[in-house]
């Protein structure tokens, strides 16, 4: 079961094998509010709704509703790629720790990213042609200039997510099953992601909503309580099997080991990961998803922006980190963003509306 601890005027919660429940009537509490300056105005305001549990299950936090169903989208991608270290993959293939953080990675597609990738799927007997993640440029712009100016047009490479579709191409190798359509979610593949999924949030996830994410893989609806749960898991897994233990500990060792490849040049998850000094791993995901685990204290958080707006959810996941003692995060500003005009002046600062109070 799954006690609240905190004292915001939020109602008491309980959480169990299907997810955080509101106890009796009680409004839910206010979400979480990231403003937007201009000048000496407010100009936008997000309204961001945040869960915070520890391993044990118990609610430390929640503003908003934690109880929707919402698809996390690439926030979970260290949950995803469990199943590469569960199953022998990593070690049968001799993946580095750079591997592994790219498997957990939404990647800028600069050459540090793709040459790694690019060099994993020949390790495997694959090519950048069974990758089926899809195409885009590359996040970091002088890499997208670069390849304009070569003549050169992106490839699957350069998809944010090429890492976890090699890492989804290196299990279906070594259980050896069909690397084709691996995507799908009847796939071997998906079937064992899945089942990781299940046993992080404590939830049968068969009747779940379901769609299609970004990169083409099934995305499954799931409370922001019960992603908080999986997070604070991944953080301290001691109630889960030996095998998963391991796997949480190797793939947060890569991540704070490689921060480089989780994101990239700019990029707040590296920004993050870098300042807390190997103390939390956060990952953002697309329409205002984020969460983090914090090893030390045994907490996973999870929130989504209202509005999918993604400078609100580094914003709010900066002032959470920093609530719950994660070293280097306000140090390194993470928790106010800079607003500049196009010609490079400051004019304003995305922020917590009423400071640390806020949350």
């Amino acid at each position: 079961m799954c006690d609240r601890t905190d004292s915001d005027n939020a109602p008491a919660r309980v959480a169990g094998d299907q997810g955080i429940l509101r106890a009796g009537a009680a409004p839910l509490a206010p979400p979480v509010i990231v403003e937007v300056t201009r000048g000496a105005m407010v100009e936008s305001r997000h309204r961001v709704a945040i869960a915070v549990v520890d391993a044990g299950g118990h609610v430390v936090l929640a503003r908003g509703d934690v109880e929707r169903p919402i698809y996390p989208r690439s926030a979970i991608k260290p949950l995803q790629a469990l199943p590469l270290i569960e199953t022998g993959a990593a070690a049968a293939f001799t993946l580095d720790d750079r591997a592994l953080a790219l498997a957990c990675a939404s990647h800028n597609g600069e050459p540090r990213h793709t040459e790694v990738v690019e060099a994993w799927l020949r390790r495997i007997g694959c090519t950048v042609a069974d990758l089926e993640c899809g195409v885009h440029p590359p996040y970091h712009r002088p890499t997208a200039e670069a390849l304009i100016r070569a003549g050169q047009a992106p490839s699957a490479l350069h998809n944010n997510c090429s890492g976890k579709h090699a890492g989804f191409l290196t299990v279906a190798r070594h259980l050896d099953v069909p690397t084709r359509g691996y995507i799908r979610f009847e796939h071997p593949v998906q079937q064992r992601v899945l089942g990781v999924l299940e046993a992080m949030t404590g939830l049968d996830l068969g009747a779940a909503p379901r769609g299609i994410d970004g990169c083409g893989i099934p995305v499954i609806g799931i409370p922001l309580g019960n992603l908080a749960l999986a997070m604070a898991r991944f953080a301290d897994p001691h109630d889960q099997p030996q095998v998963r233990q391991d796997a949480c500990t190797r793939l947060r060792a890569a991540m704070t080991g490689e921060p480089f490849m989780v994101a990239g040049s700019g990029r707040f998850c590296t920004r993050a990961i870098e300042a807390a000094d190997a103390r939390a791993v956060v990952k953002t995901g697309a329409e205002g998803v984020f969460c983090a685990a914090i090893p030390d204290s045994g907490l996973g958080i999870a929130l989504k922006v209202e509005d999918g707006a993604t400078r609100a959810a580094e914003v709010a996941m900066a002032a959470a980190l920093i609530r719950f003692g994660v070293p280097g995060i306000e140090a390194a500003g993470l928790h106010r963003t800079p607003l500049h005009n196009r010609a490079g002046t400051r004019v304003g600062e995305v922020r917590i509306a009423g400071g640390a109070a806020g949350l």
